[in-house]
């Protein structure tokens, strides 16, 4: 043992190191309870930028291919990609799911329903992400599930789905996002608390009525009851008698709504899904951010805080599909430009022969033409020679 360095702790090569999350530190904010994950979505930041990513992700549309290059084709979606967990409610509604629960807890637990004959996942039932527990076994390093309070045996664990994000080495789980930032959400939501109940508890007097004269409890208690009693239903002119004076106290909102310090917990809040996510939002952040139009927005959307979440819903769709059978989200649909520059894409698509007719009047909601199938001649005039 040096001066600087203790005696090395004896674990376990698969116990995992303790990590001290923000909220356990310290009982600043005893009163906000974040145990639960639908707690952190009370702070408007927060839900803000997890229903955006969430319904980005689960509503643009998504494609499988097998093959790459000049081999490359779409193949019709499976089972999994129309229903994932088998109860009707589609697609789009399992994967708000999913992204709900790995943005604020950094883990999706599911069970796998049923297989096809590849033993490939055609069903997987999501859990509530606060009703799981995982850890590995000290022994074996094997995981360990803990369900509604229920340890699974062994078949049941092998049926066990889990998805994770914010990793690091040695972990079982992803880290929780709401948990490691509970003191600035905890923060937001504390000064929301105390402005609401400084206008409904009344924590600084309204106003001062005084005399000059000395009064003892009594008799200011009966002159406050007086006083009260003409005011209460009458907007009539106030007339004090000799001695006594109204002062009516008056406080700044900013100090009232803590304003400032909202402002700075919102932004906060938002930049832990993304460092553009509160300027997107439209939160202050003392940047000069400004967009010159929607598309210029929606890419940096895309590049800041969204791709990365795409990418990781492709590779986890992808996963479960027979080998060789890959998934793509078309990040196009978010690119919402306006008429004219629109137009003009399609042109030099249509222009350079890597798009044909029918498919341009398919991403205008067009029907199909006759002969739309079949490709332009390759123009060999330039764009600025036809204007366009």
């Amino acid at each position: 043992m040096s001066l600087f360095f203790s005696p090395r702790e004896k674990r376990s090569i698969f116990a995992e190191p303790p990590i001290p999350q923000p909220s356990a530190l310290s009982s600043t904010f005893a009163s906000i309870n974040l145990s639960r994950t639908e707690s952190s979505l009370q702070k408007v930041a927060v839900w803000a930028a997890v229903d955006l990513v969430s319904s980005l992700v689960s509503t643009l549309p998504v494609d499988v291919y097998e093959g790459v290059e000049a081999s490359r084709r779409e193949l019709p979606k499976p089972r999994l990609l129309e229903d994932p967990a088998g109860d009707g409610y589609g697609l789009g509604d399992w994967t708000y799911q999913y992204m709900m629960s790995v943005l604020l807890r950094g883990n999706t637990y599911g069970r796998t329903a049923a297989r096809d004959r590849l033993g490939n996942p055609t069903q997987v039932v999501l859990y509530h992400p606060d009703e799981v527990q995982g850890w590995r076994d000290l022994k074996d390093g094997m995981p360990r599930w803990r369900v509604c309070g229920e340890l699974l045996d062994a078949e049941a664990a092998a049926d066990m789905w889990h998805q994770r994000a914010y990793t690091i080495p040695g972990r079982l789980l992803g880290l929780s996002p709401v948990a490691h930032h509970a003191n600035t959400i905890g923060l937001g939501l504390a000064a929301e608390q105390f402005g609401r109940q400084f206008f409904e508890e009344g924590g600084t007097p309204s106003a001062l009525l005084t005399n000059e004269q000395p009064l003892d409890p009594k008799q200011a208690a009966t002159a406050k009851a007086r006083f009260l009693a003409t005011l209460r239903g009458s907007r009539e002119p106030l007339v004090l008698g000799q001695g006594w004076k109204y002062q009516a106290i008056s406080v700044a909102p900013e100090e009232s709504q803590f304003l400032e310090t909202q402002k700075y917990t919102a932004a906060e809040c938002a930049r832990i899904y993304g460092p553009g996510m509160p300027e997107i939002l439209g939160y202050e952040t003392g940047g000069s951010m400004t967009y010159a139009n929607v598309e210029q927005r929606s890419l940096d959307l895309l590049t800041y805080a969204l791709d990365r979440w795409l990418v990781r819903t492709e590779r986890m769709f992808t996963g479960m599909l027979p080998g060789g059978q890959y998934v793509k989200i078309n990040r196009a649909a978010l690119a919402r430009t306006d008429l004219l520059t629109r137009y003009r894409a399609h042109a030099i698509a249509l222009r350079n022969q890597f798009m044909v007719p029918n498919e341009v009047r398919d991403i205008e909601d067009q029907g199909p033409l006759p002969g739309g199938d079949v490709v332009l001649p390759l123009a060999t005039a330039k764009p600025e020679e036809t204007g366009q």
